[in-house]
């Protein structure tokens, strides 16, 4: 089978298409074809290790994950024989966090993984998109008790977790929604739902006046000190990076025990049942992938040297075969 593989950490250019034995399924694993699969930063920074810590998970001194890629939707071309949750020409869709390996023709995952039958009402390069920034945006919705009548502000709207962050919040959790973006994403963003969008190349949204129940930065370029003052009273400010110099984690603890405000830097878990979750909210019409660009598998580092540019908007996609 032909994957993308990395032997030693880098940029982008590390990454090469190889041909490879096509792995096979044991115990409780399906195999599936891969169609599409996605580029996200979580690839990028497994790749070339950001912050040095990752390489605890990703290997100290080589990749121990030789092939990248946690999203992937394809069909189940072979079953393990413990397999009683999927059949040979089920169309499946999920998230395979812990092991990688979506970048490739085929990958193993396990039947009790975040893999659930792909929505009838999607395309495979569409339901590739949905897992890795919806479930991003759950935990940190879920952990800052976002709902009716509360009011969240929703800071890089317009990229992956930004993006599923203003529908879920809006569309499942029913919050009032305010979106903040670039001034070329702001039709886009207002389509997911959002009740007010800031353009933040012409408006600063923490010198309006407004204040809110959460504020969440999807894209960790924010900061609590400059967020502080839009805050209500035991108002949350939630990120999703550790920001400059690991600030995050810092006042995450110190605002435990000091001031009215408090941090958060929620840790994803990535389960089936969000995956089922998900699937549910995309057939009721709740919920869309926002995919920027598509790339073929062979053009892996042109896809990635985009991401790394910061400047998607929603998904960057890889279709295979």
């Amino acid at each position: 089978m032909r994957a993308v593989v990395h032997t030693k950490y880098g940029g982008p250019e590390v990454l090469h298409l190889a041909e490879l034995e096509r792995p096979a399924p044991t115990g409780d694993e399906v195999l599936v074809r891969v169609r599409a699969t996605t580029v996200n930063r979580t690839d990028c920074g497994f790749r070339e290790p950001r912050p040095f810590f990752v390489r605890f998970f990703s290997g100290l001194l080589r990749p121990k994950h030789r092939i990248l890629g946690s999203e992937l939707a394809g069909e189940v071309v072979e079953l393990g024989t413990g397999v009683t949750h999927f059949d040979v020409g089920d169309e499946v869709f999920g998230v395979n966090a812990d092991h990688f390996g979506a970048h490739a023709e085929y990958v193993c995952v396990r039947q009790d993984a975040p893999l659930a039958h792909k929505p009838a009402n999607m395309t495979f390069d569409e339901a590739a998109a949905v897992c890795d920034g919806a479930i991003l945006a759950l935990t940190n919705l879920r952990r800052t008790g976002v709902g009716p009548g509360r009011r969240i502000l929703v800071y890089g709207a317009s990229g992956s977790i930004g993006s599923a962050a203003v529908q879920l919040a809006k569309r499942h959790l029913g919050a009032e929604v305010t979106a903040v973006c670039a001034s070329h994403t702001v039709d886009m963003v207002r389509s997911l739902g959002a009740d007010r969008v800031i353009d933040y190349e012409k408006e600063d949204f923490t010198g309006n006046g407004e204040t809110y129940d959460v504020i969440l930065d999807a894209v960790g370029k924010h900061s609590f000190r400059r967020c502080r003052g839009s805050l209500r009273r035991h108002g949350i400010f939630a990120s999703t990076d550790l920001g400059h110099f690991w600030q995050v984690p810092v006042l995450t603890l110190g605002t435990r025990w000091i001031g009215d405000k408090t941090v958060m830097l929620p840790i994803p878990r990535y389960t089936k049942q969000d995956v089922l979750l998900l699937k549910e909210l995309v057939e009721a019409g709740k919920y869309t992938a926002v995919i920027d660009r598509r790339y073929p598998l062979e053009q892996v580092v042109e896809a990635t040297e985009y991401v790394e540019t910061e400047q998607k908007v929603g998904n960057v996609v890889l279709t295979v075969g």
